[in-house]
């Protein structure tokens, strides 16, 4: 069984990309690389084993929700995350922090569309120093989520990395409070990594960077979580409200990242995001862009998005791809496909998906034959 480990392969001459290679116990991650979300232990309308087939390195787990349903015990009594989902490569999950910010305000998707604030009122019950109460939506019990009982509970999943909890303060709140609540994160960052340490058990830690588009806090967050021994580094909170604000804030963060530890760009993964930031060193990327285009009918190309449910597609009997190597596209006619999405046939979804995440395994692949030219 492989150990944790990171080495750098090569660095472009032209920018900060990078490729290297991340060992895990369940097999190695080449990076840089897209991390699709299966949230509840499955991509939407996949099961696991196709996953694996289609080569998709690394996957996204959510603590929270596999905390509620179907509850960590009962995974941890078949064996750990790996076995009850039947996934054989690496995973990593988050710490549920996520949840405090998605549920009570919205996500970071939302704010990089501008939609603003949106309250989810009855959710999030109180957050203090101690941690975060919530109110499951599974069935209204309150429940209580600590730094301790989320690196617990991720200790009991298994997965090969794992996140500090951490609080992810909207983009709108004020100066004041957001350098008390990246604080706060720092201290329930340690907190996690003190529990972590009691018991390693192969895995690994990211540390997650704060501070929304404050370049100072951004600063002396990196400056503090460096300092502490984390495997890697995430960035999290606040990226900004577009994508050029997200950018510049990128810009001015990574060259205070370690470089000879693996980081993740948490929640982004729109190819435009890709193009725009693997320039600037980002090593992994999760996002569940490709799936959810995927089931809205849309898929991926070389030449751009294509919308499966015009008319035009009805009488093409090719592939969605002439040299895409997906089980979709080599057996599988374009006009089918749209028959299937009008007809609101479940396969559609199942067919749609494997082609959009073959796409994006693949297109990782050329980023990173790319990056060894350069």
């Amino acid at each position: 069984m492989s150990k944790w480990g990171f080495q750098i392969i090569h660095r472009s001459k032209k920018s900060r990309a990078r490729v290297g290679r991340i060992d895990t116990p369940h097999g190695h991650i080449d990076t840089p690389n897209f991390v699709a979300v299966g949230t509840n232990g499955t991509l939407k309308a996949l099961d696991n084993r196709t996953v694996d087939e289609i080569g998709l390195q690394l996957m996204f787990c959510n603590t929270y929700h596999l905390l509620l349903q179907p509850g960590v015990d009962t995974v941890k009594r078949a064996g750990g995350l790996h076995k009850y989902i039947n996934r054989t490569q690496p995973i990593i999950t988050d710490s549920g922090g996520f949840q405090v910010f998605s549920l009570a305000y919205g996500s970071v998707a939302d704010e990089l569309k501008s939609r603003g604030a949106k309250k989810h009122d009855g959710h999030v019950l109180k957050i203090s120093e101690d941690g975060v109460l919530f109110r499951s939506y599974r069935d209204g019990s309150k429940v209580l989520l600590t730094p301790e009982s989320s690196i617990q509970a991720q200790k009991a999943l298994g997965a090969d990395i794992i996140i500090p909890f951490d609080e992810l303060p909207p983009y709108h709140i004020g100066s004041e409070q957001l350098k008390k609540s990246l604080e706060r994160t720092h201290r329930w960052e340690k907190r996690s990594l003190d529990e972590h340490l009691k018991n390693r058990q192969g895995q690994a830690m990211y540390a997650v960077v704060h501070g929304g588009v404050d370049p100072e806090l951004r600063k002396h967050s990196c400056n503090y979580l460096s300092n502490l021994p984390f495997d890697g580094y995430a960035v999290g909170g606040s990226l900004g409200k577009t994508k050029p604000e997200m950018v510049e804030m990128l810009k001015a963060l990574y060259p205070q990242l370690p470089e000879d530890k693996p980081n993740h760009l948490l929640g982004i993964g729109d190819l435009e995001s890709l193009e725009m930031c693997i320039p600037l060193g980002v090593d992994t990327f999760d996002s569940s862009y490709p799936t959810r285009a995927a089931r809205h009918g849309m898929l991926l190309t070389k030449e751009g998005p294509l919308k499966i449910s015009r008319l035009a597609h009805a009488n093409h009997f090719g592939p969605i791809e002439h040299d895409c190597e997906c089980s979709t596209c080599r057996q599988f006619s374009l006009a089918y496909l749209h028959h299937l999405f009008k007809a609101n046939e479940l396969t559609a979804y199942a067919l749609a998906t494997i082609h959009n995440l073959h796409f994006m395994v693949d297109l990782m692949r050329r980023v990173r034959e790319r990056i060894l030219l350069e």
